[in-house]
């Protein structure tokens, strides 16, 4: 799978996709296409698995860069969790929300592994 090295890169991978996508940190597409995410409070299975999107709410009128950063940011300290967490761009059919109001998806399809200079 590509490996996106900067936001630059991200931002490009955003704006020629159709599809909206999604950064993930954790094992890779690999692993979680076979796992459920859980809600780590309570313990329960989620019906999809837990993502952050990737493209600007309407309201954002900031630069892409920011909101990007932003985003890559939000569960950033899910990597920190194992050493094989990772983060990955994907996308897929939101099929609810989790307990933090995160979009949950199935039928992922994995885009690209972002890159520690992207982080």
């Amino acid at each position: 799978m590509r490996v996106l090295d900067n936001l630059e890169e991200l931002a490009d991978l955003l704006s020629c996709q159709r599809t909206r996508l999604f950064v993930r940190f954790a094992d890779g597409p690999e692993h979680d296409t076979h796992e459920a995410s859980i809600d780590y409070e309570s313990d329960p299975p989620l019906p999809g698995l837990s993502a952050d999107r990737l493209d600007p709410s309407d309201w954002w009128t900031r630069p892409l860069l920011d909101w990007l950063a932003r985003q890559v940011c939000q569960y950033l300290h899910l990597a920190t969790r194992s050493d094989s967490h990772r983060g990955w761009v994907l996308t897929g059919t939101m099929v609810g929300r989790g307990p933090d109001d995160e979009p949950l998806l199935s039928d992922v399809e994995p885009f690209a592994w972002l890159g520690e200079a992207a982080i």
